[in-house]
């Protein structure tokens, strides 16, 4: 499956999937230092990044206020590696076009903003990218497992969505090992990405929970020198 859009030439062969699973770290720019953000995706792609995240917010479905379409169409212009763009939005099933002809390579709605999930999993691949299910902390964890078959990411949030620098929440682990053991049972082809408090002490035992994909702002681009901090989280994973 390849990506659409004016980008599609940048992003078709970066789609970042390939088969055994491997582990994938995904800098989220929300963290990163807008004034010179070519240089820091410069930055991380040459670390090692995997996927650059990039969280979209819309001030209804969280409380901030992020960017939209127009940032993530620049964004693909500044690196090759693969977007995974994070929908925090109401009614994100209007907006799905807009951001596959911006460049994204993987497009995450969540499960509370949706009347089906897996009917937006589907339109999600009907434009040729990737699809994501994200699901809040504190939803029950039904309506990700029972869309499952239909989705190439699985989004487990491990802070509440809508601010970057949070802790990790307790219980997150439990809630990371049940989708794991749901995806291994149903043998679905689907990442298990968490998001939120993600750094060189909270990333193995995520990874020992079964999460896969992982993705880290502050502990990335607020860290002194980032390269050697996404070298940090990599290498605290090896042990798990």
């Amino acid at each position: 499956m390849s990506a659409t859009g004016p980008r599609a030439s940048a992003s078709a062969a970066a789609t970042g999937w390939s088969r055994p699973r491997r582990i994938r770290i995904c800098p989220s720019v929300l963290s990163a230092d807008f004034a010179r953000l070519a240089e820091e995706i410069a930055g991380v792609e040459a670390a090692g990044a995997d996927f650059v995240h990039v969280d979209v917010m819309d001030g209804r479905f969280v409380p901030n206020i992020t960017f939209g379409p127009i940032v993530v169409d620049a964004i693909r212009r500044m690196t090759r590696l693969p977007l995974d763009v994070h929908l925090m939005i109401a009614e994100p099933i209007r907006h799905l076009e807009a951001f596959a002809a911006a460049g994204a390579n993987h497009l995450t709605v969540h499960v509370e903003a949706v009347d089906d999930p897996a009917a937006a999993a589907k339109a999600i691949r009907a434009r040729g990218i990737r699809a994501g299910l994200a699901i809040k902390p504190k939803t029950a964890l039904g309506p990700l497992l029972a869309a499952l078959a239909h989705c190439d990411l699985a989004l487990v949030m491990t802070v509440e969505p809508g601010a970057g620098g949070q802790a990790f929440l307790e219980g997150s682990l439990a809630r990371i090992a049940s989708v794991r053991a749901a995806i291994d049972a149903g043998g679905h082809d689907c990442l298990l990405e968490v998001d939120g408090g993600i750094g060189p002490a909270t990333v193995a035992e995520a990874a020992a929970s079964g999460a896969d994909t992982f993705v880290a702002g502050h502990s990335i681009f607020r860290a002194p020198d980032a390269l050697a901090a996404l070298r940090a989280i990599r290498g605290a994973i090896a042990p798990a």
